[in-house]
């Protein structure tokens, strides 16, 4: 039998709140429940630091990473994580101790970690926050609310090789340039693990708005049905739209053969909703095998850039080897030529921003 217990108030005072849970309200956590083995991907937990591993911050809600310590109250999502630079994991919470998976505040149990990570760090569930009900507080209970894709937003998607690939890099720089150019854009992340790195170098561009998947009410969209992935970015696109947004640039996260992100590019709805895509890849072989993917999957690639881009030569073998110009950082910032490739994907209707429709995208 499930027991709930009244929740200290001063515990939830002290304790560091994740980013993962950033869209909670506090005040409705007045109890805890100790049925950890009914925990689903976003319920939020809170727990007690008992060792510290490969993580040795905390994300915070507030937007600042935050040094742990052994003893640390924090307050994390139960989440599933895919990571091939890092982690593994699922949404499974042991009382004796969790994984903590990532440093945005995912707990689980780490099923396979790359070889440079150590164990992650090790947190003692106190259990599960619930309401005055006694139900279980979740993530999804605080998302936007669902909407309808809406009509006429030209939607940029951005995927990678893999992780570390330059996808982030490309949208902000993208969404820099865009706004820049005089363009209301969305700068959205709509597949990963919760984390606030990619959201606030999103912010930092100047795109009129910024969200991720988080906002839709998933901690993480690893093992999530793709039917509520794809509502939850249709979602994020729509309140783009009622805050004035024409243009989204939209990261998937991963690589292509990352199983979300080939379902979604599989899916004639998600695949045609991109006015075009970009591909980020580390090197000229990657760009090759991924565009090469991608077109396998119905998608021909707009443009490559990533990390190949910042090599002269790994560029030309890029374009070699893809037919495909490679487009670097700079000029994915620079208005004319964002401008320029927006006009490329989209039609004439958003060229006249700066009036450089004829400006075309440099390698």
């Amino acid at each position: 039998m499930t027991a709930i217990n009244p929740i200290v108030p001063d515990m939830l005072a002290q304790a560091k709140w994740a980013f993962s849970t950033r869209r909670v309200f506090r005040g409705d956590a007045v109890s805890l429940t100790d049925d950890l083995a009914q925990a689903v991907s976003g319920d939020v937990v809170l727990g007690r630091v008992e060792r510290i591993g490969s993580h040795k911050r905390i994300q915070l809600a507030a937007g600042r990473a935050s040094t742990l310590y052994v003893g640390d109250l924090v307050v994390l999502a139960c989440g599933d994580r895919y990571a091939p630079d890092q982690f593994e994991g699922l949404a499974e919470l042991d009382p004796d101790g969790a994984d903590m998976l990532a440093g945005g505040g995912v707990l689980g149990r780490m099923r396979h970690r790359h070889a440079r990570m150590s164990a992650p760090t090790l947190v003692v569930p106190l259990g599960l926050l619930a309401d005055a009900s006694g139900n279980r507080i979740n993530v999804a209970d605080y998302a936007l609310d669902k909407a309808a894709r809406p009509i006429g937003m030209t939607v940029i998607g951005v995927v990678g090789a893999s992780m570390n690939s330059g996808k982030t890099t490309a949208v902000a720089s993208l969404a820099h340039g865009l706004s820049a150019a005089g363009h209301r854009v969305a700068a959205i992340k709509a597949t990963g693990t919760g984390a606030f790195g990619d959201f606030n170098a999103f912010v930092d561009t100047g795109a009129r708005y910024v969200a991720d998947f988080t906002d839709a009410g998933m901690v993480s969209t690893y093992l999530q049905p793709l039917d509520r992935i794809e509502a939850g970015l249709d979602t994020l696109l729509a309140h783009a739209a009622r805050d004035g947004c024409e243009v989204a640039v939209v990261e998937l996260a991963d690589g292509v053969f990352q199983k979300e992100t080939a379902d979604l590019l599989r899916k004639p709805k998600v695949r045609d909703g991109f006015a075009g895509v970009i591909f980020a890849a580390p090197d000229a072989l990657a760009a090759a095998g991924g565009c090469t993917a991608l077109r396998g999957m119905g998608v021909e690639p707009a443009a490559v850039t990533g990390m190949v881009s910042c090599s002269p030569l790994g560029a030309a073998e890029a374009e070699m080897a893809t037919g495909i110009g490679v487009i670097a950082r700079d000029a994915l910032c620079d208005p004319a030529q964002a401008n320029a490739l927006l006009g490329k994907m989209s039609g004439a209707r958003h060229a006249p921003a700066l009036g450089v429709a004829e400006v075309g995208v440099a390698a």
